[in-house]
């Protein structure tokens, strides 16, 4: 929470208070608004009746204050096994609002809290607490979403039992979950992705935990951006995780420094070049932010570049390097393509080029001027360093995967979510920290993952330069 920019007092913990909900619980006893039942929990159920029928009294509802209140006390002591009693609030058996009729507020549990520890045999149910520790805290408001409405008159009822007019008494409030494509946010459902292995834990850069969207690469400001944007509403409803991206997207292009990685390589060889000489070519970090500065990033005879920005022929539309064909190399000369290698089964293995020695970008001379329409960018195959590069994509293919009734949610993964590739980067990169974002130009905002080791760096991608999901969606089958 740090991290996403916000701060607080304390941490508070309802196992601060569990004493005075003890003493609270012994106050609505002597009442009569509270008893010890000792059904069990299938006649508990039984006997609770349906939404349109009202349920029946448990014959243990009419016990006398001094016998429920030395049963609460030997629970508390640990007299009682598990499941024998409970102590329910006394309010409504035929209550429209099942919530009302008679709920549990204490348990018996013979295990150790972990702050707590072996202090307590019974604990608070959430209701019970929910409420009191807001009163405590003397919290003005209580934001939950909209499954919590029907509880709001059980959060009152509570209140209304103990309220004092000399101190502020919390207002629940719901308001509808924040739900994004492609993905859910059920806690139950998560813990279940991860449970089954389809994710790699909870910080996963696929899930949309905290710790899933820092690892991703996702900024804390754009985080806040997006939840600015969308606002709070009332009804249920379905944000596309575009959204989000664009104000990661927007965030990132302000800060990160561009650098160039190449994801599928393809050797180009500058035959013209001469053998075994190299240079250093200036490179700006971010047009977007001056006070970012340049590096140097080596040239020399042997290049990577993207595959998909060859082709042996192209129409007049194709603006990257075909036979023939010129384009400039970010930040160095302009090439030609001569001619290409393929293997055994025609594949493109190399691409033989010749440059334009006064071409140099920056060098002030005519031919550095000169315009061509494609702009590449590559790595030395000489200086270039190896990395891992993981490419995440939508964890379902279903917008809603869980609004499907009859279907299971975990029907809709996306068995494409993450590919790993081994990509080529420059070698300024090589020093990168933990949790650094980038930009590789034409590729993609990428953050370094928490696997990456001193042999080996690990990329996540973040997120593409553009949304191309949707045209995706779109293409034709």
């Amino acid at each position: 929470m740090e991290w996403l920019g916000f701060e607080w007092d304390k941490e508070c913990y309802a196992s601060d208070y569990f004493q005075q909900l003890y003493n609270w619980a012994v106050e609505l006893i002597k009442e009569g608004k509270a008893y010890i039942d000792s059904q069990t929990s299938e006649e508990m159920a039984a006997q609770k009746g349906t939404p349109t029928e009202p349920g029946t009294a448990s014959p243990y509802r009419d016990r006398s204050v001094e016998e429920n209140l030395r049963i609460f006390e030997e629970m508390k002591a640990g007299k009682h096994a598990e499941g024998t009693h409970v102590l329910r609030a006394k309010i409504d058996m035929s209550s429209s609002n099942m919530l009302m009729r008679d709920p549990v507020m204490y348990r018996i549990l013979h295990q150790d809290h972990h702050r707590t520890g072996s202090d307590w045999c019974i604990y608070p149910m959430y209701d019970w607490t929910h409420g009191q520790s807001d009163y405590i805290e003397q919290v003005s408001h209580s934001l939950c979403t909209l499954e919590f409405a029907m509880h709001r008159e059980l959060y009152d009822w509570f209140l209304d039992a103990l309220y004092d007019d000399n101190k502020l008494r919390p207002k629940q409030r719901e308001f509808a979950r924040r739900n994004l494509s492609h993905t859910v946010v059920s806690k139950r459902k998560l813990a279940r992705l991860v449970e089954e292995g389809v994710v790699n834990g909870w910080d996963d850069p696929r899930m949309p935990t905290i710790s899933g969207l820092r690892r991703r690469g996702y900024t804390p400001e754009s985080i806040r951006n997006f939840a600015d944007t969308i606002g709070i509403a009332r009804r249920e409803n379905l944000i596309d995780v575009s959204l989000l991206e664009f104000h990661v997207r927007e965030h990132l292009n302000k800060i990160t420094s561009r650098v160039m990685a190449v994801l599928d390589p393809l050797k180009v060889v500058i035959t013209n070049y001469p053998e075994g000489q190299e240079e250093w070519l200036e490179a700006e970090n971010n047009p977007e932010d001056e006070s970012a500065g340049s590096r140097k990033v080596p040239f020399g005879r042997e290049l990577w570049i993207e595959k998909a920005d060859f082709k042996e022929e192209a129409n007049r539309k194709f603006f990257r390097l075909k036979l023939g064909g010129e384009v400039r190399l970010k930040n160095g000369y302009i090439i030609k393509a001569e001619s290409c290698t393929k293997d055994e089964n025609g594949n493109i293995t190399e691409v033989q080029c010749t440059y334009d020695p006064k071409s140099k970008s920056g060098s002030g001379t005519e031919e550095s001027m000169r315009k061509v329409k494609g702009t590449l960018h590559w790595v030395s195959a000489q200086h270039a360093h190896s990395a891992e590069v993981r490419l995440y994509d939508r964890l379902f293919t279903d917008a809603a995967p869980d609004s499907h009734k009859d279907t299971d949610f975990m029907e809709f993964i996306n068995p494409n979510s993450l590919e790993s590739i081994t990509a080529f980067i420059e070698p300024s990169l090589a020093s990168a920290k933990e949790g650094e974002r980038f930009q590789f130009q034409r590729m993609g905002y990428f953050c370094v993952d928490s696997d990456s080791t001193k042999e080996k760096l690990v990329f996540n991608r973040t997120v593409g330069l553009r949304d191309t999901w949707a045209k995706l969606q779109e293409a034709p089958k």
